[in-house]
């Protein structure tokens, strides 16, 4: 042991073992080996060292921002709506822009509560790690897929194991999108009985309901699947063909039932998950408060039920395969609200807040996700020279990102 007193970010983290015995879901973690760190792990993820996927990605996203703010409005007999753009109320868009920074605020405080004690890392790796996510999520693939690939590759340099690395990504966005699922079906069957007040068409209050529904029902089915499922055919198997390829694909729903209990057991141990849930239930909120804010910010007056429902409703369109939902997603918050049919905004009113909107929540992060990717480059790279030969049992040693263990907290 050093003679020094603790570091900076020893002082931050806090022993996932201490206090009360943990849950089965977190031993399953636990149980996770650590395995050596493979040239396939080393390496960036594709879309971030090919010049001319980057390419085209920009261009893409240029020609789509170009159809849907320039020719869309045209087409659609919006045009005012360019017009109104710079006749928003001032105070009302910095309420927005204050949304906006408690959008990202609560995206790294769900990836710390869920991954970055684990890993010892502090809030400023963890701030890099989730804005160079979310800016590889507008960028990259449907679904927030190109996050999702950048931040295995971190915690992967960071030193969890591969398994851990995917149980722990299942679990963030089991608790994320558990939110989404949640006020689907809360916020959508009381529109509906009339209980919130506003435009209620089944379409997007009983449909929206039903499907957030089988979603949670199936991600709690999945919370069944036992977490060594792979482990439990027999070793006879592995003498066969189809034998091994069972084990394999068995390996993905026991990683992602792990993923579910962990997220469960954030949910019902507050003093353990509160963060994660708070960040959770901030990112989603201080979106829909970016929208609302933009809503009046044009005089238009909104039941905060309908833009709770519309938001959810019209996101919907991220999963389609355009690069971080780019127009899809635009088109769908017009689209539903267009259905919602409020007489109190016209088109060009409802095409101004959703671009002042989408200015805000998606593209503000675009640069200071870009510079916190490079700051993530340089982070990862330190942490490759400084485990190349730490010095044992000192303070660099102690502090370095890896997995906290049992053995780690004698």
């Amino acid at each position: 042991m050093s003679d020094h007193g603790p570091t900076d970010r020893q002082a931050e983290r806090s022993e996932p073992g201490a206090g009360p015995e943990r849950p089965f879901a977190d031993a399953e973690l636990e149980g996770f080996a650590e395995e050596p760190e493979t040239d396939r792990d080393a390496e960036e993820p594709s879309f971030l060292e090919d010049p001319r996927r980057l390419a085209q990605t920009a261009l893409l996203v240029v020609l789509i921002i170009a159809a849907i703010y320039v020719l869309f409005p045209k087409i659609v007999g919006v045009e005012n709506g360019i017009k109104k753009l710079g006749k928003g109320d001032p105070l009302w868009l910095a309420v927005a822009v204050g949304f906006g920074l408690t959008m990202f605020a609560s995206y790294v405080a769900l990836f710390r509560g869920v991954v970055g004690e684990r890993v010892r890392l502090n809030w400023s790796e963890s701030y890099q790690i989730t804005m160079a996510g979310l800016a590889a999520t507008r960028l990259f693939s449907a679904g927030g897929a190109g996050g999702i690939v950048l931040t295995f590759w971190a915690l992967r340099r960071a030193g969890m194991p591969r398994k851990e690395t995917a149980a722990r990504m299942v679990a963030f966005l089991v608790l994320l999108y558990a939110v989404y699922m949640f006020t689907l079906l809360i916020d959508g069957i009381l529109l509906r009985t009339g209980v919130f007040s506003g435009p209620a068409p089944p379409g997007l209050t009983v449909v929206p309901a039903a499907f957030g529904g089988g979603v949670i029902v199936l991600f709690l089915l999945i919370a069944l699947v036992p977490g060594d499922l792979e482990r439990r055919f027999s070793r006879a198997s592995q003498e066969h063909f189809w034998g091994r390829m069972l084990r394999r694909l068995a390996t993905v729903p026991s990683t992602a039932a792990v993923g579910v209990r962990e997220a469960l057991a954030f949910v019902r141990e507050p003093s353990r998950g509160g963060l994660a849930v708070a960040g959770a239930i901030g990112f989603w909120a201080a979106q829909i408060g970016i929208l609302w804010a933009c809503f009046r910010a044009f005089d238009a007056s909104v039941p905060l039920a309908v833009v709770v429902q519309g938001f959810f409703v019209g996101m919907l369109a991220n999963l389609l395969p355009l690069p971080g939902g780019v127009g899809g997603v635009d088109a769908g918050l017009i689209g539903t609200f267009a259905i919602f049919d409020l007489p109190e905004i016209s088109g060009g009113t409802l095409f101004a807040a959703v671009f002042t909107y989408r200015l805000i929540a998606f593209w503000l992060p675009m640069l200071p996700g870009i510079v916190a990717f490079f700051q993530l480059r340089s982070t990862v790279n330190r942490w490759k020279v400084e485990r190349a030969s730490p010095p044992v049992g000192t303070d660099v040693a102690e502090s370095l990102p890896g997995p906290v263990t049992s053995e780690s907290k004698v």
